[in-house]
């Protein structure tokens, strides 16, 4: 997985505030190989989830961090001059600003992102 038209990408917000969020059934109606999904806005922040498996394209956000929390599955990051990061459930990082990473995934993952609203989830 290289292409980023093989991502499939969601920007708007799939809930609002005083709802249910089944976060589990998204995840399995999932058949993507890359999908990312916002869930909800909470003031100039967003709470995405991510359902991947595969590898990400290189990239950065410029002006803001990046959070991944790993619900279920194993998430890898590698990160520019640095020591790749693996996570399992229940685990996160944060990313900052700038530093060009991306996310290596060897199985079926469920990943929750925090970040800043108007990102853009293939970078800067």
């Amino acid at each position: 997985m290289s292409q980023e038209q093989d991502y499939a990408i969601h920007y708007a917000p799939l809930f609002t505030t005083l709802q249910t969020m089944d976060v589990q059934a998204l995840i399995d109606q999932v058949d993507d190989p890359w999908y990312n999904q916002t869930l909800i806005q909470i003031g100039d922040v967003l709470v995405r989830l991510g359902v991947m498996q595969g590898e990400f394209h290189w990239h950065k956000h410029d002006e803001q961090d990046e959070f991944f929390f790993v619900l279920d599955g194993l998430f890898r990051i590698e990160i520019e001059g640095r020591d790749t990061v693996e996570l399992g459930p229940r685990q996160a990082y944060s990313v900052p600003a700038g530093m060009l990473h991306r996310p290596v995934v060897p199985v079926r993952s469920a990943v929750l992102m925090i970040e800043k609203a108007g990102v853009v989830a293939t970078g800067d």
